[in-house]
């Protein structure tokens, strides 16, 4: 090869050499502005599975929240708790006006009363006319008769201690009981207003087992595996708490959280997850997050 030839296959190499060089750095400029993975980097990143992001809202498992109404149609005479007032279980917090109740039972017992002095003497006529049977002094007639008022007497005193157990029962509905221990979220009455039977007047939660349910998105469903590791973020908030995925359900349903990000489709069908927080947060019950479930 003569010297002109191998300067030509030098100065060759060179320029490639140099357009090499460029583009590794163009690639590094690129990937470092966001826009260009690197080709061993993304070889990288399609190794590693993404994890999967869902926005959902801070809530409480089933049983937790309680909403407490009357079950008398009256007036609220007692309201004694506030929000935000932690309560036990079995504890009174509200109470019916039940004077006329009270007055019905009164009246009951001294109809039971009236009725038992009956019964008495229904049974004490029969037994002496049982004798005088016996004695063939009267009549199988005349004992009928006083089986039959003796009989009659102990029924009509049955029914009336059946009616005073039933007003006793609506009297004992006037009190509304806290059925666990909680705070009081919200109060819908105040004392002295009328009330229907079920309208509501407390709600008793148990803030102690709050809970993420997070939207995830149906294609992203077989992507969340029970007891996988979460992490969970709320806006006004620099920390994140850590979680894992208690509860998958088995059907997806109608999407209830507008989406943040306006790209992504209002009209999808998604998988509530429930998320188990491993320690105490300050977040609020309905309260909005954004959760990262690891893969």
């Amino acid at each position: 090869m003569s010297f002109l030839q191998r300067l030509k296959s030098h100065a060759s190499t060179l320029v490639l050499g140099a357009l090499l060089v460029a583009v590794a750095g163009y690639e590094w400029k690129q990937a470092k502005a966001g826009e260009v993975i690197p080709s061993a980097q993304a070889k990288g990143a399609e190794e590693r599975p993404q994890n999967v992001l869902a926005e959902g809202r801070v809530a409480v498992p089933a049983g937790a929240e309680i909403t407490l109404g009357a079950e008398l149609s009256g007036k609220l005479v007692r309201l004694l708790v506030k929000e935000q007032d932690l309560v036990k279980a079995g504890d009174v917090l509200a109470e019916v006006d039940v004077k006329e109740q009270q007055a019905a039972l009164s009246e009951a017992w001294a109809r039971v009363k009236e009725a038992g002095t009956d019964v008495d003497f229904a049974a004490r006529e029969r037994k002496r006319s049982e004798q005088l049977w016996n004695s063939n002094v009267v009549a199988e007639a005349s004992l009928d008769r006083s089986v039959h008022d003796s009989n009659a007497a102990s029924g009509r005193r049955t029914s009336l201690l059946a009616g005073a157990a039933r007003i006793s029962a609506n009297i004992a509905k006037s009190k509304i009981i806290a059925p666990i221990d909680g705070v009081v979220t919200q109060r819908f009455a105040d004392a002295g207003e009328m009330v229907a039977a079920g309208a509501p007047v407390v709600t008793v939660t148990n803030l102690e087992r709050l809970r993420v349910e997070a939207e995830v998105g149906e294609f992203d469903a077989g992507r969340v595996e029970p007891g996988a590791a979460v992490s969970v973020r709320a806006e006004g908030y620099d920390a994140r708490w850590q979680g894992k995925v208690a509860e998958i359900p088995d059907r997806v349903v109608p999407r209830a959280l507008k989406a943040l990000d306006p790209s992504r489709p209002v009209d999808t069908r998604v998988l509530v997850v429930k998320i188990e927080l491993s320690e105490p947060v300050p977040l609020k019950l309905g309260q909005r997050v954004e959760v990262e479930i690891s893969r």
